[in-house]
């Protein structure tokens, strides 16, 4: 079974993707913010994907996946961001700091079930 982490501070966008994600067949771990991401990935979580909103109080995503990829057991694991921003200078930025995709909220169950299928095999 795959397993994908989810990062966002809003409850209500863990569960709703949590469900949408359990449903389809994959294990989730959530957490709400980018300290408690990195607390569970260095504990030894290795998902196979990380979904990640930008905008987060204490550490926002970009400098999350940073973080999450000067971890050398991590480097290369896929990262969707999943967030409100459709700015270009935004998801450059993400780019440069490692994301592999980008969805605006809000997004389809299919929408993202499709995506997350093409990021991971």
């Amino acid at each position: 079974m795959k397993s994908i982490l989810l990062v966002d501070d809003s409850a209500t966008v863990l569960l709703s993707t949590s469900s949408i994600l359990t449903k389809s067949g994959y294990e989730v771990a959530k957490a709400a913010s980018g300290m408690e991401a990195l607390g569970l990935l260095k504990g030894g979580l290795m998902p196979n994907l990380v979904i990640t909103d930008l905008n987060m109080p204490g550490m926002n995503g970009i400098d999350f996946i940073k973080a999450l990829r000067a971890l050398p057991t991590h480097k290369f694991v896929p990262i969707l961001f999943l967030t409100t921003e459709s700015q270009q200078v935004k998801r450059a930025e993400a780019k440069a700091a490692g994301a592999s995709g980008w969805l605006v909220k809000p997004v389809t169950a299919d929408e993202l079930l499709s995506t997350i299928r093409l990021v991971i095999k």
